[in-house]
């Protein structure tokens, strides 16, 4: 029977495979060298996604006071408003920082901009579409070997959206998108649920299959063009990099899964419930880094222009859709409206971020934030504003990272205000060059163990942070 490239496909043909979960990460029953006590404690990586911007009211506004999105004051000196104020208690867990941006998409509709937040890309605001490597998956291709599962890409839409629509932020080494698991219910039972036990035949089969592939490739090779070669050669890639995860889905297929305590978990619930929704995507994501399962994660909070289902969860805290929100700053209390819910989103985030920090190291020193970076952030700022980035990192201590500390490298009074018409902010001139965004991602990979001087268009790194 022919086997076609969806049926490589690696969620479903691991899930498929009833592939389960590591052991936790206790010091007894480890797995092989790779996650031995001498190697130390694990080093993480979560990135977070928030589509449609953040409020940024002027400095003359009298909303600006309490709900722009950036802290007031500088370096260790600044104050956080009342839209990050849910933080403070993590206050000296987190940098903020503000004056980035990704060059190729400066003069580009904010809505455009979600698929190439962890790239760095040119992708262009319409046409011809290519993408390229995330930053989480450099780490995962890093990092991953040591863990059941390379990364966790998870949404709260769901799969891969469309080009400039993305419901992913991860894409792998060709720049395709990497679907995002949105639903509790299978997160859950991938990570943890073993309901094949037949997974060693299937796991034979397929490498079976594989091989076969690949000499069928080979032989077919030699016939075609040039162009057909390379396409040909990303093919077969994409058939190694299959038969590689086969191999490891081998190695880990008859380690115990861990008994997880999960009556807590509500992994029925969707966005239309959408704080236990939030709590709950956040909760699954710390049980895996707990029984490290994997060391990398992103979830991308919604999608940008407010469609798909993630518009509810403004419904949290009493709106009907959250893209909605950045438009009506014009209307009586909308800053506040809008501050109201990144604050909601400050409230589950921290909550994520704080019972990190309360998690002692599994094996090795510290908590398990301590050994986490988190990147919360968006690639839109003031109205569709593709400059100016809010971003946040939290964690890292043990990685090298300096925390208690915003770090505003734009002008003091940045682009903002509500649009009353006329010419976007986006399509405004620029008064100020942000940094490269890429130049964080540099620092990032590095602190991670990845041996870099570059990413994307970097032009240096953030020694900084």
């Amino acid at each position: 029977m022919a086997v076609t490239l969806s049926a490589l496909d690696r969620r479903r043909f691991l899930r498929g495979t009833g592939v389960a979960l590591a052991l936790p990460r206790l010091g007894s029953a480890l797995v092989g060298d790779e996650t031995s006590q001498a190697a130390g404690a694990p080093k993480r990586f979560a990135s977070f996604y928030l589509p449609d911007g953040v409020p940024m009211p002027l400095a003359d506004d009298p909303a600006h006071a309490d709900w722009a999105w950036f802290p007031h004051g500088a370096g260790s000196d600044f104050k956080l408003t009342k839209c990050l104020e849910p933080l403070e208690p993590l206050r000296e867990e987190i940098t903020v920082l503000s004056g980035f941006s990704h060059p190729s998409a400066r003069s580009i509709h904010g809505h455009s901009n979600a698929d190439i937040f962890l790239t760095g890309a040119s992708a262009g605001p319409s046409g011809n579409y290519s993408n390229s490597i995330s930053v989480d998956q450099v780490i995962a291709e890093h990092v991953g070997e040591a863990t059941r599962f390379g990364s966790l890409v998870l949404s709260t839409d769901g799969g891969t959206g469309s080009p400039r629509g993305t419901h992913t932020m991860s894409f792998n080494r060709n720049g395709r998108a990497i679907p995002a698991e949105n639903r509790p219910r299978r997160i859950f039972e991938t990570l943890f649920v073993s309901s094949d036990e037949d997974a060693a035949r299937r796991l034979h089969l397929s490498r079976s299959a594989l091989d076969d592939l690949l000499e069928d490739a080979r032989d077919l090779r030699q016939r075609l063009s040039q162009q057909d070669r390379r396409q040909l050669d990303e093919y077969m890639q994409a058939v190694r990099e299959t038969e590689q995860r086969v191999e490891k889905a081998t190695r880990w297929l008859n380690i115990p899964l861990p008994v997880v305590e999960a009556d807590h978990l509500q992994l029925e619930i969707t966005p239309e419930e959408p704080r236990t929704y939030l709590q709950t995507m956040f909760e699954l994501i710390y049980l895996a880094f707990r029984t490290d399962s994997t060391r990398v994660a992103t979830y991308q909070l919604g999608r940008e222009n407010g469609v798909g289902i993630s518009d509810y969860l403004a419904r949290a805290v009493g709106f009907n859709l959250t893209h909605q929100l950045s438009h009506n700053t014009t209307e009586p209390g909308g800053w506040k409206n809008f501050g109201i819910y990144c604050r909601f989103i400050s409230e589950e985030y921290g909550r994520f971020a704080a019972r990190l920090r309360d998690t002692p190291e599994p094996d090795g020193e510290g908590t398990m934030l301590d050994n986490t970076l988190l990147f919360f952030g968006s690639a839109s700022s003031a109205f569709h504003l593709s400059r100016n980035y809010p971003l946040i990192l939290t964690g890292g201590r043990r990685l090298g990272f300096k925390h208690g500390q915003y770090l505003n490298y734009g002008p003091e009074q940045p682009q903002g205000g509500a649009w009353r018409g006329g010419r976007e902010p986006w399509q405004q001139e620029m008064s100020h060059t942000d940094i490269p965004l890429s130049n964080l991602f540099v620092t990032m990979l590095q602190r991670l163990g990845v041996d870099t001087d570059r990413f994307a268009d970097s032009t240096g790194d953030l020694p900084e942070v």
